[in-house]
């Protein structure tokens, strides 16, 4: 569903709202994706605390990091949307995105107001996938989220037809998973897990530190991670022009698809690999990435390899949108992708250990590189250069302390007390 829906929607909402409004609207989402790191890193940390937890058994302890989860992060999402309404009216949104002269301010205005709203209000909401999949429930999670992405389709589908403002529209479009989450979250907390549910006197402040200390790394990483992955669309507008973040977004926005099936794929192992390392189990950590590596590249190459094959007919027949005679771009972001299903095994295990500060390294070389060579890259050679570019920059920085990071995940001095207690154990039996 999260595949089908945004391409269900490409043909109708472009033409709908005109490459240069939508176009804006490509180039906000961006920018809500580069304030990912608004939760402070606080669901990762969420997932690395819960997953030994379940493990265990201890679902007192389960229920104080979730209630300080949902404290911290509903605090933040309340605080940033009145920061934000507050001080829209200040903010020069054309300006920020290089919008032409067809767009107006308010337009801008609300645009960004509508996306953005709904990012910070999904924050809080979103928690409840993360318990999910720290209690094996990654399929019931996935549903609910499929659920999410469906729900948005007949929203935006419905205000068209109403021939509604087109901020209504992307309002719609952008509403659905929030509104899904209500439902999840009280369902989940509920029926399926009751003894997890956040409540007043489960607010812990020593648990909520315990929880800060390993999602602050968490945070500082999905910083560097978002502003440089979500950076494209708003240095193409800078350097070539709204209408060509079109012609950029709408493939890339196909592409991202296989950065799903990525996370599909993987984030079930990050606790399983946290449950692993807890037990000592290491040598089935490492036979898993191993393997995972394999898993997850080829599940990617095979959408990816169809998608350069047939991509510029369904641009030009199904979506209506040429690819402006750039036939490089399409092969550029199967090679992202591809990278980046490659290292995503070892980093879920980094994940589950709590090893961080490699990936904080390695991201923020990636950063500083990237953003300076896209720049130079699109403005040079084009939107067809970004994809190439990062994907350089990601093998010179990020893969090297990737690697590095996974290995002292394995050789932690606590995972190896954990492994020889166990061996010892076993031996006693």
């Amino acid at each position: 569903m999260s595949a089908v829906v945004p391409l269900a929607l490409i043909p109708v909402t472009l033409s709908y709202l005109g490459p240069d409004l939508y176009g804006l609207w490509m180039a906000v989402i961006a920018l809500t994706g580069m304030a990912a790191f608004a939760d402070l890193g606080l669901g990762n940390g969420l997932l690395t605390r819960l997953a030994p937890c379940c493990a265990s058994g201890d679902s007192r302890l389960a229920r104080r990091y979730v209630t300080s989860a949902y404290a911290m992060v509903t605090g933040i999402a309340l605080a940033g949307c009145a920061l934000l309404w507050l001080a829209s009216g200040l903010v020069p949104w054309r300006t920020v995105f290089n919008a032409p002269d067809s767009i107006s301010s308010g337009d801008a205005r609300a645009l960004t107001l509508a996306c953005l709203t709904a990012f910070l209000l999904n924050m809080p909401l979103s928690l409840v996938n993360r318990v999910q999949f720290a209690y094996r429930m990654g399929a019931r999670s996935n549903l609910w989220q499929a659920a999410g992405a469906a729900s948005s389709l007949p929203l935006a589908l419905a205000a068209v037809h109403a021939d509604l403002d087109a901020v209504v529209v992307v309002t719609a479009a952008v509403a659905g998973p929030v509104l899904v989450n209500v439902v999840n979250t009280g369902w989940t907390f509920r029926r399926t897990l009751p003894d997890l549910a956040p409540a007043w006197r489960a607010l812990d402040p020593a648990t909520g530190r315990q929880l800060l200390r390993i999602s602050g790394l968490f945070g500082v990483v999905t910083v560097l991670m978002t502003v440089a992955d979500n950076a494209d669309s708003l240095i193409i507008a800078h350097t070539r022009g709204l209408a060509e973040v079109t012609a950029y977004a709408v493939p890339a926005r196909l592409f991202i698809q296989l950065g799903v099936i990525v996370m599909l794929v993987n984030q079930p192992f990050w606790p399983a690999h946290g449950e692993a390392l807890a037990a000592g189990r290491v040598t089935w950590v490492r036979r898993t990435a191993r393997r995972m590596t394999v898993v997850s590249t080829v599940i990617v190459l095979l959408p990816a390899t169809a998608l350069v094959l047939s991509g510029e007919w369904l641009f030009a027949t199904w979506l209506s949108v040429p690819l402006l005679g750039d036939r490089w771009l399409l092969p550029g972001l199967a090679l992202w992708w591809l990278v980046v299903a490659a290292t995503s095994p070892v980093f879920m295990v980094q994940n589950a250990a709590g090893v961080v500060r490699p990936q904080l390294i390695g991201y923020a070389a990636y950063l500083g590189l990237s953003l300076v060579a896209k720049w130079y890259g699109a403005k040079w050679w084009g939107i067809s250069a970004v994809p190439y570019v990062g994907a350089v920059c990601y093998l010179l920085t990020v893969v090297p302390a990737a690697v590095h990071g996974y290995r002292r995940a394995l050789t932690r001095p606590g995972t190896a007390r954990t492994l020889e207690r166990v061996i010892r154990d076993d031996t006693s039996a």
